[in-house]
């Protein structure tokens, strides 16, 4: 098998746009005839440079060669310009990539990926979603109001979830760790105490916040937290300094998580040196592809840290979430956005399958999922914004005191 061509695509979300702006994703096409899909998780730039950036790497290290060698594939493509370093960018272009050409070479060997990994280790999957608001809801209220949320977690117990998160912290910005102010603080711990009464003993609280505060920041606001018993505190510090995480890790009994902005083994690695975090969160669109999400989640296993696939995209890599979830022994529990339904699950053919509280895994060759070309062509994305963008200004807690999310 030798690649042929490469297809691009950038699927706008329609409201409520639960898990990001747009969606990117690509389809491979091997000389006879199999194909593959992928997903690009990428924030940095407009969605046409990232194709563009694609269609560069395809080019250059991909065109004409076997979809298995995806080892070769991701160090030419991770040292590509003597680079040699992680990049978000760039491994998120291989993680796109990367998924598709282990699609392909799933639908030849007729298995799906995890049995090609290690094969399954695991029959279902449990799973945990973000507290969204309903149709009905004003999203700027909804976020800020604890009443709101524990009726929302409630509702989600009663579907069958066992874990929901929640980010009450405030806004996030391009200039944080900052110090949480009085303000915040009152509202997370009024959050977890009406989530808490709300669902009892029957799921976990997941804490999100995204990297807002320093060390000493966060530890203050773990404090007011603790009684709670979260099964974890969120990126509670940003990604760049897992040192300075590792304060926040040792000084609160809550468990640590982070992942979602790391990319390539080596990012993660320094994690678990630290001590930084208990539960990884690799988002296989952006950590570098699914072989190196198997390489990250093998590290976290030998340092007795667990794997907790991240999700704010769209539906192909939750497909690949899945795959690797099934294989992995450290496996703790994966993001679903609500229960993979609505447009994520219109934007498939067949949609991932989602039972009370567990994704299940699929038993079709590859990742197990195709994508729906009617729908995606019905949907393109033609807006300015980024898929995720921080707040732009310094935080100012009367300006910035009503977060409406996202």
């Amino acid at each position: 098998m030798k690649l042929a061509s490469l297809e691009t695509f950038t699927v706008g979300n329609p409201p409520p746009g639960f898990g990001g702006r747009y969606f990117i994703f690509v389809r491979l096409r091997t000389a006879c005839g199999i194909n593959g899909v992928g997903e690009i998780y990428s924030a940095a730039f407009g969605p046409a440079i990232v194709c563009a950036m694609a269609r560069d790497v395809f080019e250059r290290y991909l065109a004409d060669r076997s979809p298995s060698h995806v080892e070769r594939f991701w160090h030419r493509a991770h040292g590509s310009g003597f680079t040699h370093r992680p990049d978000s960018t760039m491994q998120a272009v291989i993680s796109g990539l990367e998924m598709a050409c282990w699609d392909i070479v799933g639908k030849a060997c007729d298995q799906p990926v995890y049995e090609l990994l290690g094969g399954k280790v695991h029959e279902r999957l449990r799973s945990y979603t973000y507290l969204y608001p309903t149709a009905e809801e004003d999203p700027g209220t909804f976020y800020n109001d604890a009443h709101a949320s524990a009726e929302a977690a409630s509702a989600c117990v009663r579907a069958g979830f066992t874990a929901v998160k929640f980010d009450p912290a405030g806004q996030y910005t391009v200039f944080d760790g900052r110090m949480p102010d009085l303000e915040a603080i009152e509202r997370s711990a009024e959050f977890c105490s009406l989530i808490r009464q709300a669902v009892g003993t029957k799921a976990d609280l997941l804490f999100g916040t995204h990297g807002q505060f320093t060390a000493a920041g966060a530890l203050r606001l773990a404090k007011q937290l603790e009684a709670f018993e979260p099964m974890w505190f969120e990126e509670p510090t940003p990604p760049d300094m897992p040192e300075e995480m590792a304060k926040v890790a040792r000084g609160t009994s809550i468990p640590v998580a982070t992942g979602e902005r790391l990319c390539s083994k080596f990012e993660f690695a320094r994690v678990l040196n630290h001590g930084a975090a208990a539960i990884l969160q690799p988002n296989l669109g952006r950590a570098g592809g699914i072989l190196e999400a198997k390489k990250i989640a093998a590290l976290a296993e030998a340092n007795y840290a667990q794997i907790a696939p991240h999700l704010y995209c769209g539906p192909i890599v939750a497909a690949a979430n899945i795959q690797l979830a099934t294989c992995t022994p450290n496996f703790l529990i994966a993001e679903s956005i609500g229960k993979m339904d609505g447009f994520h699950a219109s934007l498939l053919k067949t949609p991932l399958q989602w039972e009370d509280g567990y994704l299940i895994p699929p038993t079709a060759a590859g990742l197990g999922v195709e994508l729906d070309d009617s729908v995606v062509k019905a949907h393109p994305w033609d807006g300015n914004q980024l898929h995720l963008e921080m707040g732009q200004d310094p935080y100012d807690p009367v300006r910035d005191r009503l977060f409406p999310g996202g």
